[in-house]
């Protein structure tokens, strides 16, 4: 059972009815998705790897990933072990979505018409799932910088890094403070930031657990502190994807607005996913550029 509070909030947020949908979605089987390492083997031929086990495109990864009708047993796999795809929750690929955004933009504002050799930081990238997607979108002259906090959790990142086999991404392990010394140095920055788990619920019953309001305002206070810690690290006219894997409107919303209003930025774009409307654990992420001169 999910704390009533939790449940009380999704129906203030997005009525009653919503609500309800998405929380029975929470108590069914969570999708499985898996997307393919470009650099190591084609979506068709990972398509015929699983055979009837390969269903629909993931809609907003078409190009690189699909669902599974079942889960299979991943570490019997070679392929897995080989890092030819990596096993990533469908709604989260969405930053690779917006990725291709910003390297549009990046393009388009660049004399050379392209959008090479960018510099890129993952700040909250255990275990590898987004860093890894970013990797498959970057092209060999970019450089990308894969940090997690919490040693144990950066080992995992870097066993999984090395397994996707590219050479231009180094992992760290250092607080997101120590960042803001490389001023203005990346074009791009990702913060998928440690958040209250509301989004995971019907895959991680450790979050259901340590739910309860005050968490959800502490971890909305830490997200803040993140982004203001490696702001500066981010060149004026960068540009950040922020994301969750929470509902509430404080670790979301109302934190883009205070990105936008206190470090300088204009928000370009945020959606959620809910599970029962989409076909992924809940999610949010939201795309915004920093202000010149910030």
């Amino acid at each position: 059972m999910f704390p009533a509070d939790f449940i009380n909030d999704l129906h203030d947020s997005l009525g009653t009815e919503r609500a309800d949908r998405i929380v029975a979605a929470l108590f069914a089987e969570p999708e499985v998705s898996v997307r393919v390492n470009p650099f190591k083997l084609s979506l068709k031929a990972l398509r015929e790897h699983f055979g009837p086990l390969a269903g629909d495109p993931v809609p907003w990864a078409a190009d690189e990933a699909f669902y599974l009708t079942e889960r299979p047993s991943f570490t019997l796999d070679p392929l897995f072990h080989a890092g030819a795809y990596y096993v990533q929750e469908a709604s989260s690929m969405y930053v690779g979505a917006l990725f291709e955004r910003v390297k549009a933009a990046l393009a388009e504002a660049s004399a050379s018409g392209g959008a090479a050799g960018l510099r890129v930081l993952d700040l909250c990238a255990a275990p590898g799932g987004k860093t890894t997607q970013l990797l498959s979108h970057l092209d060999a002259a970019s450089l990308l910088v894969a940090n997690e906090i919490v040693p144990t959790r950066a080992t995992v990142l870097a066993e999984n890094v090395a397994r996707w086999g590219c050479s231009n991404v180094a992992v760290t392990s250092s607080d997101p403070a120590a960042f803001g010394a490389l001023r203005g140095f990346f074009d791009v920055a990702v913060v998928d930031a440690p958040c209250s788990g509301e989004g995971m619920f019907r895959k991680d019953e450790r979050a259901v657990a340590e739910w309860s309001r005050d968490n959800v305002r502490l971890c909305a206070a830490r997200q803040r502190r993140i982004l203001a810690d490696a702001w500066p690290a981010l060149t004026p006219g960068g540009y950040l994807i922020y994301s969750t894997c929470t509902f509430n409107r404080f670790e979301d919303e109302e934190n883009v607005d205070w990105i936008a209003r206190e470090l300088g930025a204009e928000c370009l774009d945020q959606r959620h996913f809910y599970p029962g409307e989409d076909r992924g654990e809940g999610f949010f992420a939201a795309l915004l550029r920093k202000e010149d001169g910030r």
